[in-house]
């Protein structure tokens, strides 16, 4: 009965959510990205240097790729606390006073793991604008290739890990069956069939609702790269009536793990499971490439990599470049 009635009251807590106001909290449209300049809010480009050059949104300020800065390189975890304080007070960005709103592309997710960087790090007031350049300039906004500097403030920054819980933390979740827990890599990721870590398979217990299934057409990177679409319009967020129904089988009120390869696609799903009126979203931060790397760790579709064969193609390929390379060298003109 218990478990009856809160099932009910998170389902009333997703009725309480209107599909026409939605995306002005957390994420935001081009109408409410104005509004937050008007408001004073900085905005963040988080693409890399090349692409802000080539324009951008007016008054953006953009200190490189978000994705290169504030993963480790090594382990693709988040920079410690000293050096997220360096980059971002050198970018004049006071992520723990001013209201932030951060753009890439559209339904770009690493736009999403740069604001969650902000909360990351203590900041109260990130947003996204989830349609970023391209909705801007579908609205019929200008852009602007003059680059906006801030005056460098000083920060003193704690690594809160707000939202974001770590192996041994999943681990407890996962055997004491405490938390529902959201794999949104791609069906072949989650079935094992596409290993990009030691080993394949999902965390025990998880299901798999892939992170574009938020868009209104989850296949539209595919439709762009065979010229079947011109636009990103597939990417848009679906309505939030639609998005209620994917997530219908989850318990709002109940903590909700998300993760992928890294945590930068758990990010978007995070983002949109709160606007949707979820309240304890975790992104577990190592994702498929900690817990794949923890032995222990319970998995389900368990596949490891075969290192002999993995071996083998690398030697027949390198047998194959160092044929080409003979061959280009009988080419190349004597003398030269």
């Amino acid at each position: 009965m218990r478990s009856r009635l809160i099932r009910l009251a998170g389902a009333a807590l997703l009725t309480l959510v209107s599909s026409a106001s939605w995306a002005q909290g957390l994420i935001v449209d081009a109408a409410g990205l104005e509004a937050a300049i008007k408001r004073g809010a900085i905005v963040w480009d988080s693409r890399d240097t090349d692409d802000y050059a080539a324009g951008h949104i007016p008054g953006a300020v953009n200190f490189g790729a978000a994705g290169d800065l504030f993963r480790d390189a090594n382990r693709e975890d988040p920079p410690s606390a000293a050096v997220a304080a360096q980059l971002f007070g050198n970018a004049g960005m006071d992520i723990l006073a001013r209201e932030v709103v951060v753009y890439g592309g559209k339904g770009d997710p690493y736009a999403y793991y740069a604001a969650r960087m902000i909360e990351y790090y203590g900041g109260k007031h990130g947003r996204v604008f989830h349609g970023g350049l391209d909705d801007w300039k579908a609205a019929g906004k200008s852009l602007t290739t003059q680059p906006t500097k801030l005056a460098p403030v000083k920060l003193v920054l704690n690594a809160e890990r707000v939202g974001t819980l770590w192996t041994q933390d999943l681990i407890e979740r996962v055997k004491a069956g405490s938390a529902q827990i959201v794999d949104v890599r791609t069906p072949k990721e989650y079935a094992g069939e596409d290993i990009r870590a030691i080993r394949g398979g999902h965390v025990a217990g998880a299901v798999s609702i892939p992170y574009e299934t938020n868009w209104v057409d989850p296949a539209t990177p595919a439709k762009l790269a065979s010229r079947q679409v011109s636009t990103k319009d597939g990417m848009s967020l679906k309505p939030a009536e639609q998005l209620k129904a994917l997530y219908g089988k989850l318990d709002p009120a109940k903590e909700t793990v998300v993760y992928c390869q890294s945590g930068v696609r758990a990010s978007e799903t995070a983002t949109v499971l709160r606007e949707l009126g979820f309240s304890n979203v975790k992104v577990y931060e190592p994702s498929w490439l900690g817990y794949a790397g923890t032995l222990s760790a319970p998995a389900e579709a368990e596949v490891f990599v075969n290192v002999g064969a993995l071996n083998g193609r690398m030697a027949t390929l390198q047998s194959r470049i160092n044929a080409l390379e003979g061959e280009l060298a009988k080419l190349k003109p004597a003398g030269k």
